[in-house]
């Protein structure tokens, strides 16, 4: 019996010695482990904040106090603002056409004669004659066709004073205003952007469509827009100003809550803030609170990011670094 105690008192001893040897083994190991900057696996220095690791590359702005321009996308129509059909005095038949499409014409000016003759009685020709002064916009009858005093004979339009005329939705119709702006695109010219400005709002909503209508004037003359055209309308409606503004892909969600990487003074390095987000405008938001202005904000690369994470920014130029001063020959 004294045997057998005292042989599982040294298998005892000596598994108490080996267990000691592997604990101090992997303390050793976690040990070098940290001083080679993170975790076994490749989890580096930044994993959760521990370790020194890389600076991450990223992209920053200043923060500043930003104004933004809310805005209501529309279609619209071309029109002239003056257009006006002309009507003969007489009845009978088109003997004389002197305009044609595109013509210009003043004010009282004859542009065709009607002859009131009939088989059996001959009368004199009755002229047609402008209205107003403009272009005639649309065919003008032929010569030798039968017209009544009710026919159209031709439209006169001003073509150089133009209007858009454009439906808002009910939504949008307490933030329309006289003298607000819009940019108008067309399909003709994608590549460029026309400026006009709203002249008239209509009193009433138009209530199978539960839209506004409202008309719009161009603020200069440009004689690649044409009546007709289709046209796209970017109104400019509400300035939201006095706060911070940030482009939406820079925010940090969790769990509905909203975080800013804010780098720190030393310039190296960044802090997690959570901010309170105002009004957003086409993918930016105004920042109400956790940023001020002044302060550096990462907008991206912040996916790999933490709390006291070192950074890069890769817009910033490294400082210059001079060469010694070559020394001359004696």
């Amino acid at each position: 019996m004294a045997k057998n105690k005292k042989a599982v008192t040294a298998i005892v001893f000596v598994s108490i010695i080996a267990i000691t040897a592997i604990l101090m083994g992997i303390i050793m190991k976690g040990n070098k482990s940290k001083k080679s900057g993170g975790f076994p696996g490749g989890f580096g220095g930044g994993f959760g904040g521990f370790g020194g690791g890389a600076p991450v590359s990223v992209r920053t702005i200043v923060a500043e106090n930003t104004a933004m321009t809310d805005f209501v996308t529309t279609n619209g129509e071309i029109e002239t603002q003056t257009a006006i059909e002309v009507f003969p005095q007489i009845g009978g038949k088109v003997v004389q056409m002197k305009v044609s499409l595109g013509s210009q014409v003043q004010k009282g000016d004859i542009i065709g004669y009607i002859d009131p003759s009939e088989p059996g009685s001959y009368y004199a020709q009755s002229p047609i004659t402008a209205p107003i002064s403009g272009s005639i916009i649309s065919s003008p009858v032929k010569t030798g066709q039968k017209v009544t005093a009710n026919s159209v004979i031709t439209k006169i339009g001003d073509i150089e004073n133009l209007q858009i005329t454009a439906k808002i939705p009910e939504r949008y119709v307490a933030e329309l205003t006289i003298g607000q702006k819009a940019e108008i695109r067309l399909e003709a010219y994608p590549d460029v952007t026309f400026i006009a400005s709203v002249v008239r709002i209509s009193p009433v909503l138009d209530a199978a469509t539960r839209t506004k209508e409202i008309i719009l004037n161009f603020d200069s003359f440009d004689s690649r827009v044409n009546a007709g055209m289709f046209a796209k309308v970017k109104l400019y409606t509400t300035v939201y100003a006095g706060h911070i503004v940030v482009k939406q892909d820079a925010l940090v969600n969790n769990s509905d809550r909203y975080f800013l990487y804010v780098v720190n003074d030393d310039g190296e390095t960044v802090s997690k803030r959570e901010v309170t987000l105002g009004k957003n405008v086409d993918g930016f938001y105004q920042i109400l609170d956790g940023v001020k202005p002044g302060e550096t904000v990462v907008v991206e690369g912040m996916l790999s990011l933490y709390e006291g994470a070192k950074i890069k920014d890769v817009d910033k130029t490294p400082k210059e670094v001079k060469e010694p001063k070559k020394e001359g020959k004696n």
